[in-house]
């Protein structure tokens, strides 16, 4: 990979003129540059829609299985050079090596494959009523733009049904974390697809992100970000009436009732809080506790955090990384900082660098108990390793509090009585309920109510997200 990462435009290796100047990527382990984006502006962004445009109707109208086989070679490609984009990925965002090797690399392939599978059983047309054929077609150009905490999960996520529906497409990765779409770009070129089918253009949200919303040649925009900067797309999208997708922010819910296995749930939800360092926009970042049990919860609480380990993301182990950059790291300090303000107690961590560090973004990992669902670090999403701990009275308290945010994009139940965590799940306003510790498939539709956006992405609701939907009437007459 050359030093200046180049975008990637109807088929050809690109570097902008200069006049948008180069963005420095900065590695959150040691503080140093780790890649130089030379930046795209809306000349090249237009650029990039129009080669996208050209090459639509051809790869739209390409036989689903020639579609597919060269996802399959983009599968191969990428799992062959598999270990590069564990590399890429902790370094560039801080992802520790075994999360990397083993969770973050690993959606690329896993989410190509699902889509593979998926799309060879959709049921791309059938008849309907007295002659009638209903067909789903291609929703057209498309923009993708992804952000830096899993960034392959989200560029495998969205291109993979997008390519399959028969998409054509402007990828959009986010400039704190370029190396891994770098790589998948060329994986993309190693497999062989037609010009103009993918195009990837490095850029800021402020330098590309209004021509590539508002571009009249384009027919969707799918977004995975913050609600804020969502917010943003859906009003430039709206002034030409696209389709938009979004995945946004979480405040994510994680019930814990008094029963047996507390002590198992409680452990289980920290780790699962400061996994990925906490950047997860499902992290179960409230532990809400039956108040009956709320001083074993924070006994067990304080003794799994004793064993959380901070550490080098390159070597291998089970030991967190840092943010993944500076603002990050500070948006987090001045979080951790309102709640204890605001009269939260902490259990551990706190303000200031981790200990033991004299640089990079290591965040000490943080609980906080005494935490009421109003105070600010159970309002926002922090997007770092803070737990907070609320306690609640019974099932109806607990149902309130949980569903008392602006998100709704994940929650988690835990309890030994299935019946009751049944129950519970049902009477959540989020999209996706997870009992027990029980994980989700490639398959699932991954997506949120409320403020955690719109659309579903995974398996066939994946496809779903990149179709129109037609109906010929008279077609069987």
């Amino acid at each position: 990979m050359s030093d200046l990462l180049k975008s990637y435009i109807a088929g050809r290796w690109t570097v902008p003129g200069g006049a948008n100047g180069v963005h420095a990527a900065i590695n959150p382990a040691t503080e140093e540059v780790c890649a130089r984006i030379a930046l795209c502006g809306p000349a090249e962004a237009d650029a990039a829609v129009r080669a996208a445009r050209a090459a639509f109707i051809d790869w739209s109208t390409t036989p689903l299985e020639v579609r597919l086989a060269l996802i399959e070679r983009l599968i191969a490609v990428f799992e062959a050079r598999y270990d590069e984009m564990v590399r890429a990925i902790t370094t560039e965002m801080g992802a520790p090596h075994d999360l990397s090797h083993n969770s973050q690399a690993e959606c690329g392939p896993g989410h190509l494959k699902e889509t593979v599978r998926a799309a060879r059983e959709f049921e791309w047309e059938r008849p309907i009523g007295s002659g009638a054929l209903l067909s789903h077609e291609a929703v057209g150009v498309c923009v993708l733009i992804t952000p830096w905490n899993w960034p392959i999960n989200q560029l495998a996520a969205k291109i993979g049904p997008a390519l399959a529906a028969g998409c054509t497409m402007v990828v959009k990765p986010s400039e704190v974390a370029p190396l891994s779409a770098q790589l998948f770009a060329e994986f993309v070129d190693d497999a062989g697809f037609p010009a103009g089918v993918f195009n990837l253009v490095h850029g800021t949200g402020a330098g590309v992100g209004p021509t590539l919303t508002g571009h009249p040649e384009v027919d969707m925009v799918s977004f995975t970000g913050s609600t804020a900067a969502g917010i943003v797309v859906s009003k430039t999208a709206a002034e030409t009436v696209k389709r938009v997708a979004l995945e946004l922010g979480g405040k994510s819910p994680n019930l814990v009732f008094d029963d047996d296995g507390l002590e198992a749930a409680v452990a289980r939800g920290v780790r699962h809080c400061f996994n990925n360092t906490g950047q997860s926009c499902n992290a179960p970042t409230r532990m809400l506790v039956q108040a009956s049990g709320y001083d074993r919860a924070v006994a067990a609480a304080r003794e799994v955090a004793a064993t959380v380990k901070l550490g080098d993301p390159a070597q291998p182990g089970a030991h967190l990384g840092p943010v993944v950059n500076k603002a990050q790291f500070d948006k987090i300090q001045r979080l951790i900082q309102a709640g204890i303000d605001e009269g939260a107690e902490l259990v551990c961590g706190g303000t200031g660098r981790a200990d033991g560090f004299n640089r990079g973004y290591f965040v000490k990992p943080t609980i906080f108990v005494g935490v009421t669902n109003q105070m600010t670090i159970a309002r926002e999403e922090i997007f770092g390793p803070v737990l907070v701990m609320i306690p609640f009275a019974d099932e109806g308290e607990a149902v309130r509090i949980a569903n008392d945010t602006p998100y709704g994009l994940a929650a988690y139940i835990q309890s030994q009585d299935l019946t009751r965590a049944r129950r519970v799940a049902r009477q959540i306003r989020a999209g996706s309920v997870y009992l027990n510790g029980a994980g989700q498939d490639y398959c699932s539709p991954f997506g949120g109510f409320k403020q955690s956006g719109n659309g579903r992405e995974w398996g066939v609701w994946g496809l779903h997200d990149f179709l129109e939907l037609k109906v010929i009437n008279g077609y069987g007459a």
